[in-house]
This record gives C-alpha cells, sequence and structure tokens, in this order.
C-alpha cells in the first residue's frame, strides 16, 4: 500500500516540485557557511530559485541545517523564502546515519531536533536515510560514486537497531504532521530495492515511506538491478521522490562500468513510464529535481518542465 497521503486531484500546475540545493556552494568565498550567512546571502539564494521558476525546495542539511539555527534565524528563512513566493517543503538530513559507528546516537538526536524544526518552519516532509559521510577516496573522486564508500553489515542486530531509531524518528515525525522517507542509496539497508521495502514494512508506520531515488544506483560503476524491477517494487511504497537520471553504459561481459549525470529525459531511466507507473499506484508526494555537476539549477529547471509534462493537466 502506498503511504502518501490521499490528497487533492493534483495537476501539473499545482504539483509541489522542488529544487535541490547543488547549484549552490555550502561555502562563501570568504570561507563563512552558507548555514552562518548574511539575510542578504540568503536572500539572493531564494531569488535565483524564484527567477527559475521554483515556488519550493528542499533544504539540504549539507547546505543550511534548521536543527542548528536558532529560532529567529529559522523563521528569517522561512520569511525570505517566501518573499520570492518560495516554500521550503522538505527538510533533508544526509550521511547523519542513526547506526553510523560511534555516532549512531549523536545522529539520532540531531534527526529528532530536525523534524522538530521542519514542523515549525511548516515543512511536509522529512526525508534521511543511512548512508554515511564520504570515505578520503570518494572525497578525492571526481564522482565520489566511482569510489567505495561506507557499508551497512550483515548483522540482524545492526539492522534491527536502524529499525528501532527510523521507526522512533517516524513516529516523530507523525506527531508533528511529517511525512518521513528514507532515500534509497547503495550499501546501506536501503541499498535494494527488496531490502528498502523490507525497511519499511518492518518500521511499519503509515507516515514512513521510500524515496525511490533510483539514480543513486544507475550511476554506480558495478552491476545493478534492473531500473524498471526497482522502481516496480519500491513506487508503491514512495512518498517523496528525489529524481535524476544519468546515462549508462557497461560491457556484456561485465569487465567495465561508466555513467554521466544527464537530465532526465535523456538518462538510462525512463520517466515517462515510471511517472505513469507511479500515478497509477497513487503517488502523490512532492518531486525534488536533483542534479550533480554543471548548471545544477539550470538543469533542475529542465527537468521540471519535462516532468510537469507528464502529469495530468489541470481540468
Amino acid at each position: 500500500m502506498n503511504p502518501t497521503p490521499n490528497t487533492t486531484a493534483l495537476n501539473r500546475d499545482t504539483w509541489p516540485i522542488a529544487t535541490c540545493m547543488h547549484g549552490f556552494s555550502p561555502q562563501l568565498p570568504d570561507g563563512t557557511r552558507l548555514h552562518d550567512a548574511s539575510a542578504e546571502v540568503w536572500d539572493g539564494v531564494f531569488r535565483t530559485i524564484s527567477s527559475l521558476g521554483f515556488t519550493a525546495v528542499e533544504i539540504a542539511d549539507s547546505h543550511i541545517r534548521p536543527a542548528d539555527l536558532e529560532p529567529t534565524r529559522r523563521a528569517e528563512l522561512v520569511q525570505i523564502a517566501q518573499s520570492h513566493g518560495v516554500a521550503p517543503i522538505s527538510v533533508h538530513v544526509q550521511r547523519q546515519s542513526v547506526i553510523q559507528p560511534g555516532k549512531g546516537e549523536q545522529n539520532l538526536a540531531y534527526a529528532h531536533r530536525a523534524i522538530d524544526a521542519a514542523a515549525e518552519q511548516g515543512m511536509s516532509v522529512f526525508s534521511t536515510g543511512l548512508h554515511q559521510p564520504f570515505t578520503e577516496a570518494q572525497q578525492r573522486a571526481l564522482w565520489f560514486w566511482t569510489a567505495q564508500g561506507p557499508v551497512d553489515p550483515d548483522d540482524a542486530d545492526t539492522r534491527a537497531l536502524a529499525v528501532s531509531r527510523l521507526r522512533e524518528l517516524g513516529e516523530h515525525a507523525a506527531s508533528v504532521g511529517l511525512q518521513m522517507s528514507l532515500e534509497m542509496y547503495e550499501d546501506t539497508y536501503l541499498g535494494t530495492a527488496d531490502s528498502a521495502v523490507r525497511l519499511v514494512e518492518e518500521i511499519g508506520l503509515d507516515n514512513v515511506g521510500l524515496n525511490p531515488d533510483i539514480g543513486n544506483l544507475v550511476r554506480l560503476h558495478r552491476p545493478i538491478e534492473d531500473w524498471r524491477e526497482m522502481h516496480q517494487k519500491t513506487l508503491p511504497y514512495a512518498n517523496y521522490w528525489h529524481v535524476k537520471n544519468y546515462t549508462r553504459d557497461e560491457a556484456a561481459d561485465g569487465s567495465w562500468f561508466t555513467s554521466t549525470p544527464t537530465s532526465m529525459e535523456l538518462g538510462l531511466i525512463n520517466y515517462r513510464a515510471m511517472v505513469e507507473l507511479a500515478l497509477e499506484l497513487g503517488f502523490s508526494g512532492p518531486f525534488l529535481m536533483e542534479q550533480y555537476g554543471g548548471d545544477s539549477l539550470g538543469v533542475c529547471a529542465t527537468n521540471r518542465t519535462y516532468l510537469q509534462s507528464l502529469l495530468p493537466p489541470a481540468r
């Protein structure tokens, strides 16, 4: 059963479609973090987002951490965004896994603060996952996904701990009116379609679903599951969706693999077919346009226009 709330009849003009923040540097030229930047700097960020036609944004904690802002600054962030017609609809807590060795409890406490901050700021989705900080090899790589990252252990007790802590967060999110979405990511308990679905079922909460970001898996330079089958298994559980695409090529004998970021329309994943399937299954959650490299914001805007063409027109 799809856990996404069955809200009003959305269409291509009203469907919430947010942009990511990859197109902005998390650090200013003078070394100031975007998190700590002045209201004038934040104003420029949201003015740019608005100028590209976006009315929604995902606040990624790689750039701004609502949980660690003073209440006055949280209010200021929302006020500035709204002054440009932009709504922060989700907070994305990334690389702070609740089962990260030595930091799991600390990350759990941070996630609870992020949920409260998101609710205070009027967001609708708390987005997170089980991916951990980059390894040194990933930090050195041109594309981080071409180097090996941390791997969740094949251990029943650790998986049970992940279920328990994520359920705790899901219950908190539900208590403040938020959906909680778990992002699929390689080498975690959300790294295959079957494991991700089983994790959501083990958590067992109506407001906890999947972010079927299959692009995270298509880009890997290794054998992958069939992208069609992954979508077919995970879309029934989707309540929020990071969409991006990659070209992918591989040798028939498995001796090499390669991928490159591209637009939604041109990559390996056929989003026309997958969005149609999602709608048939009752998906009604927000979309998040995501892009690495190049003019990230520009590609996100192009992808939004393409995605809107796949959504039902207004009646």
